[in-house]
């Protein structure tokens, strides 16, 4: 056996496994272990009164912790609700002559990180700790490579691993020594399924459209390229599902809704991810003004679930979720945040103003880029509270339906929370004719250099063709509304393994994980 990679540590387990062979025990047995209990249940529920009921435990976790007493020793063990102690006694586990089992194997082979599974009964320590009096254990899978150690003492926590590079590219030690980890991946499944509940529970169909797409619309963005080799054809990786669920509406559904993971080839950062989950769904006959009263509700129930309260502590604010939200157009927004009254501007004006405003522009931008720039660089980060920004220049938004009374606008808004987008919402062109126009000038911003501008998809065309009722739409960023309703500052805290750059290695320039 190669032990060059191997630290000291690592060398001293396996050398414990190959002793635990050598005892005729298997450091990873086939049959499975009856577990009867949890560390969270048992904790919560044992008292003097009835531990009689707790006299024939069995439960398994991992060895967080062994405190050696000479015959005697606490240990902690850890299982998926939680952490309890447990008491090991030399004549209880080993009642005969020969003690191997406890000098040996419990005392000299057992390490912390091996998961072993535990039969005995319940007690209350003089001290008042909930523990288990072990009179069996078995080793169930021997840990070859060491946790790093949280020590605690006095309710405190000390050393805790806090490096983002080690805790993303190793989340499953990151789950293990960090508890308040899995709590935040608990709560987003909490949340996801109080969303699911919330459409469900209003007539909402839960579909499922591709993620391989020949032509990759719905939005704006940069999309990942592959090849299909029996078709020998391109295909991209979904960016949206926003095209495929208006076919639905057109097929005659009348509320379809999807979780979709959508991928987009660029920037990466605290709140951006290449691969990340948006909830989208489409209603037919509502618009987008149904569409903000629904999201507020929607929103308002998805914190309470996880937080009992409309009120959730983001970083050193409180967002108050109540509904109704406010809302404010986008000129009306940028007029208040900068000064300028760009409604009535064009391009070459709009670019003069973003050089006052010192806004970064390309040549690529058209009009609705460079609005979206200013507001994007001197608006958005003003509204904390959730806020819906609403009536945007038709150049911005080439799928939404024009504004019914206000010239030159869409009906669209965008729900800002904490000075980001969570949501975008329209009351969706069923005008196959005006939509195909609005393609069309997307191709022009293509020609430009614009490599976020939408293709042509000319099936979605021939589906509006056959007619799509008045339909109100909506995407919501499922990420960041978990960073808002858990409270964590980067993206990276709510995906379980976040995208990050291969990891290099001794002598190589880089390799996947191990």
């Amino acid at each position: 056996m190669n032990t060059q990679h191997f630290s000291e540590q690592e060398l001293i387990r396996r050398e414990k496994k190959a002793e635990l062979e050598k005892l005729g025990i298997d450091p990873y047995p086939a049959a499975a272990f009856p577990v009867t209990h949890t560390a969270a249940e048992i904790k919560a529920n044992l008292t003097e009164e009835n531990k009689e009921t707790y006299v024939d435990i069995s439960i398994a976790g991992r060895v967080m912790s062994i405190r050696d007493m000479g015959k005697a020793s606490f240990a902690v063990l850890q299982d998926h609700s939680g952490r309890i102690q447990l008491y090991v006694k030399r004549d209880d586990i080993c009642p005969g002559e020969d003690k191997t089992l406890y000098n040996t194997v419990w005392k000299k082979l057992l390490d912390i990180g091996d998961i072993i599974g535990v039969k005995g009964y319940g007690f209350i320590t003089k001290t008042g700790e909930t523990s288990i009096h072990v009179q069996e254990f078995v080793v169930l899978s021997k840990s070859l490579k060491p946790l790093p150690i949280v020590k605690e003492a006095d309710g405190q926590s000390f050393d805790a691993v806090t490096d983002p590079e080690f805790r993303y590219r190793q989340r499953y030690a990151d789950l293990i020594i960090n508890p308040q980890v899995k709590n935040t991946f608990v709560k987003r499944t909490v949340m996801i399924n109080t969303i699911r509940e919330f459409l469900n529970s209003h007539g909402a169909l839960e579909v499922d459209t591709p993620v391989l797409q020949s032509i990759p619309g719905g939005a704006a963005a940069r999309p990942f390229i592959t090849h299909h080799n029996a078709l020998d054809i391109p295909l991209y990786l979904r960016i949206a599902n926003e095209l495929y669920l208006k076919r639905l509406i057109v097929g005659g559904f009348d509320w379809v809704y999807e979780f979709s993971r959508n991928f987009r080839n660029e920037g990466m950062d605290r709140t951006h991810n290449p691969e990340f989950t948006i909830l989208e769904f489409y209603v037919a006959y509502k618009d987008y003004y149904w569409m903000m009263n629904t999201t507020e509700n929607l929103l308002e129930q998805a914190a309470i679930a996880l937080n009992g309260s409309t009120d959730v502590a983001v970083g050193d604010k409180v967002i108050n979720f109540k509904a109704p939200f406010n809302r404010v157009s986008i000129y009306e927004a940028i007029e208040q945040h900068t000064g300028f009254d760009i409604s009535d501007m064009n391009e070459e004006q709009l670019r003069d103003v973003c050089r006052k405003l010192y806004v970064e522009t390309t040549p690529s931008m058209g009009r609705g880029k460079l609005i979206d720039e200013i507001f994007g660089e001197k608006c958005e980060h003003h509204y904390i509270q959730p806020t819906f920004i609403t009536d945007y220049p038709v150049e911005m938004s080439p799928l939404t339906k024009k504004h019914r009374s206000k010239a030159g606008l869409v009906e669209r808004f965008e729900l800002m929370i904490n000075g980001k987008e969570i949501a975008n919402a329209y009351s969706e062109l069923n005008d196959p004719v005006d939509q195909r126009q609005r393609f069309e000038d997307q191709v022009k911003l293509m020609e430009r250099g614009d490599d976020e501008a939408m293709f042509i998809d000319y099936d979605f065309l021939r589906a509006l063709e056959y007619g799509m009722p008045p339909t109100a739409g909506i995407g919501i960023g499922i990420d960041r509304l978990c960073m808002l309703l858990t409270n964590q500052a980067s993206i990276q805290d709510v995906l379980f393994f976040p995208q990050m750059r291969p990891e290099k290695r001794d002598g190589e320039a880089a390799a996947t994980t191990e």
